[in-house]
C-alpha cells in the first residue's frame, strides 16, 4: 500500500497542476473573449458626410463631379482623424486669425484665403523643404519681390502682418491673371507661370478641369477641407472649450530706427528677456539688429500686467482669469 501511496500523490499532484493550467487558459481565453466583445460593442469609426454644397471665395465647389467629391473626401478623412493636426489648427487659428482676416479686408481678398494659411503651414512658422519659411511659405526670392526683408538678421517671412500683407499682394497678383479665386489660390502653390503653361496645355480654364501632380492636385482640397471642419467643428467629432484655444495676448508696440548691436541686452532693459522678445518678434533671426539706412522697425511686446502675473508660478489663477476678462476667445458650437 506503501509503494501505490507516492504512486497516488504523484498523479494526484500532475492532476491538479494540469487542472490549474487549463483553468488558467480557459480563464484567459474567456478574458480575451470578453474584451473582444467589448471592443466590438463599444468601438466604432464612422465615415463623415461631405457637404452637400461647398464653395470657396463664392466659387461653387462642383461636388457632382465623382473625382472632386473624392478628393474632398480624402481631405476631410486627414483632416477628421488626425486628431492633434486639427486640434492644432483650432487653437492657433484664435490666435492668429484676428491679425490675417482684417488684412485680407483691408486687401480685398476673399475671407475664405485664411484656410490658405492652415493648407500652408497649419499656422506654424515651419520651413518647408525647398526653403518656403513662415505662415504664409514664402521662398526668400518671392519674398524680397512682395516687399519683405530677408537675410541673416532679419526675415520678414516671419512677420506675421507684412508676410499677409504680400502673400495679399501675391493673390491679387494671380486674380488679376486668371480672373478666378481658386485659381489664385492654386497658382500660390503652383506658381502663375506655372500654372498658366498647365492651363494652356491641357486647353481648359478651369481648376476642377485640371490633372495636376498630387501636390498641386491635392492643395486645392486641404483649404476645402480646413474650411469645412474649422466651420462646422461638432460635425467632424471637435468638441473644443473655450480654454482650449490659445489666447490673444495683449501686446504693446515699440518702434525704432537705429542700430541694435546687443538685442539680449535690448531686451532685458524693456522688462523681458530674448526668449520673449523673440516669441513676439520671430523675424529677429540673430541678436543684433543692424540698421544703417534708418528703417523703421516695429517690435509688438507683451502687455506689462501680462509679464507681471506670467512671472509669478503661484498666479496660474490670476493668468486664467486675466485672459477670461480680458480677451475674446472664440467660442466654437
Amino acid at each position: 500500500m506503501k509503494k501505490y501511496r507516492k504512486l497516488i500523490l504523484l498523479i494526484v499532484l500532475v492532476l491538479s497542476v494540469a487542472g490549474m493550467f487549463i483553468f488558467a487558459i480557459t480563464d484567459r481565453k474567456d478574458s480575451e473573449q470578453e474584451y473582444r466583445n467589448a471592443f466590438a460593442r463599444h468601438y466604432r469609426i464612422f465615415s463623415p458626410e461631405l457637404p452637400v454644397r461647398l464653395d470657396f471665395a463664392g466659387e461653387s465647389v462642383p461636388l457632382q463631379i465623382f473625382y472632386v467629391r473624392e478628393s474632398l473626401d480624402r481631405e476631410i478623412l486627414v483632416g477628421t482623424f488626425m486628431h492633434s493636426y486639427t486640434q492644432q489648427m483650432f487653437k492657433r487659428a484664435n490666435r492668429y486669425f484676428p491679425v490675417i482676416e482684417p488684412i485680407l479686408k483691408k486687401m480685398r481678398i476673399p475671407d475664405d484665403f485664411k484656410y490658405l494659411a492652415i493648407a500652408e503651414s497649419n499656422l506654424g512658422n515651419v520651413t518647408s523643404p525647398a526653403g518656403a519659411e513662415g505662415v504664409w511659405q514664402f521662398l526668400p526670392a518671392t519674398g524680397r519681390k512682395y516687399g519683405l526683408e530677408v537675410n541673416a538678421d532679419i526675415d520678414e517671412r516671419y512677420n506675421l502682418e507684412k508676410a499677409t500683407f504680400a502673400a495679399c499682394n501675391y493673390l491679387q497678383e494671380a486674380y488679376d491673371t486668371f480672373e478666378n479665386w481658386t485659381l489664385a489660390a492654386a497658382a500660390y502653390n503652383r506658381g502663375i507661370d506655372g500654372l498658366m503653361k498647365t492651363l494652356k496645355s491641357q486647353q481648359v480654364n478651369n481648376y476642377y478641369d485640371l490633372f495636376f501632380s498630387e501636390e498641386t492636385a491635392r492643395y486645392i482640397f486641404r483649404i476645402l477641407a480646413a474650411k469645412e471642419i474649422y466651420t462646422h467643428p461638432v460635425q467632424y467629432g471637435f468638441y473644443l472649450k473655450s480654454s482650449d484655444f490659445y489666447p490673444v495676448i495683449p501686446t504693446d508696440t515699440i518702434t525704432v530706427d537705429t542700430t541694435i548691436n546687443d538685442l539680449p541686452r535690448f531686451a532685458l532693459q524693456l522688462g523681458i528677456n530674448y526668449r520673449m522678445l523673440r516669441e513676439f518678434n520671430p523675424w529677429i533671426q540673430s541678436y543684433r539688429l543692424p540698421d544703417k539706412s534708418g528703417k523703421i522697425y516695429r517690435f509688438i511686446l507683451p502687455k506689462k500686467e501680462f509679464i507681471d502675473i506670467t512671472r509669478n508660478p503661484k498666479k496660474t489663477d490670476e493668468v486664467e482669469t486675466y485672459f477670461h476678462d480680458t480677451l475674446k476667445i472664440n467660442q466654437l458650437h
